[in-house]
């Protein structure tokens, strides 16, 4: 058994805020790294200089702040001592695959069609990792709210795909998004577990951008030895913040997992998602976009999901 302190139960509508919080920068990253993918013509360089950039910073937080060195000794202990195995370690892989899904993918199909994508994959993962207990909250029931919460989820990116989106764009650009979601998933409930051994999410969020950024790198190098380098970086500062918006929602959700479960913080993220992704694919309309009247359509589902999903919450004496 676990001799880590466990943190104060956050009240449920707090928790959810927090997990909408981070669908919010998860879609404004998203689109972020996706025209920096696209100024470079080179969607892997840009998630590496994303991740890279994150990973700058996390060093920096890491070093000044007291918890962030009495994570990074608990880290250490932990693997010497084995109570941190090494699949706790591996959660990077899924931020990289993320982050390399946007720069790919979101300046062709948008943020709202990539949303979606990850929806489905969240949700369908968020159920099984909830069921078998892999999240830090333990044993989350699939209960019936929860599948409905889930179904409604699903029929979004139902909606999403409808209007010829199949014939526009290739298939890839649709499958990437799927797996990247069920990944974040299990990087969510892996975070959480690892920031429960470490005592804090800053450790956690370490971890993950120190994986990344390396997987990154091999893959970036092996694509530019490949292809060639990519065009000059542009000089716009607000294209590099991505790696800033990955630390943040890494860092909240390694911190809000064990208060939702795997499945509600990947809801409630999505809501966030969702929102965000259809606000600035009106504003900045992408090439595969489905028009404003779908968009809306898949937002309310989505949302519908949330609110259904978070009934558990509402429980009898």
């Amino acid at each position: 058994m676990s001799t880590y302190p466990v943190p104060a139960r956050l009240p449920a509508g707090v928790a959810l805020a927090g997990a909408v919080l981070v669908g919010i920068l998860t879609a404004v990253q998203a689109r972020i790294n996706g025209q920096l993918g696209l100024r470079l013509d080179d969607g892997l360089t840009a998630a590496f200089l994303s991740f890279g950039s994150g990973l700058v910073l996390l060093a920096i937080l890491s070093a000044a702040m007291p918890a962030g060195r009495r994570g990074c000794r608990a880290l250490v202990t932990g693997i010497r001592s084995r109570t941190i195995p090494w699949w706790m370690l591996a959660g990077g892989a899924a931020g990289a695959l993320t982050v390399a899904t946007q720069g790919l993918a979101v300046a062709v199909i948008g943020v709202s069609l990539f949303t979606v994508g990850v929806v489905a994959g969240q949700t369908i993962n968020g159920l099984v990792l909830d069921r078998a207990g892999y999240g830090p909250a333990g044993v989350v029931a699939v209960t019936m709210p929860r599948v409905a919460g889930g179904v409604l989820a699903l029929l979004a990116v139902g909606i999403s795909v409808q209007g010829g989106v199949l014939d526009r764009v290739p298939l890839w650009m649709l499958v990437l998004p799927l797996l990247a979601g069920v990944g974040i998933a299990w990087q969510q409930a892996t975070n959480g577990r690892l920031r429960q051994r470490v005592g804090t999410p800053l450790t956690a969020t370490l971890v993950n951008f120190i994986g990344g950024t390396a997987l990154l790198a091999v893959v970036a190098g092996i694509h530019i030895a490949i292809v060639g380098a990519p065009r000059a970086l542009p000089g716009e500062p607000w294209l590099y913040l991505g790696g800033v918006l990955g630390v943040t929602y890494i860092f909240l959700s390694a911190a809000l997992v064990v208060h939702t479960g795997v499945l509600l913080l990947g809801l409630g993220a999505v809501a966030g998602q969702l929102l965000t992704a259809f606000a600035l694919d009106a504003l900045w309309p992408a090439d595969a976009g489905q028009g404003w009247e779908t968009e809306l359509v898949m937002v309310l589902v989505a949302l519908l999901s949330v609110v259904v999903a978070a009934a558990p919450w509402r429980r009898r004496r």
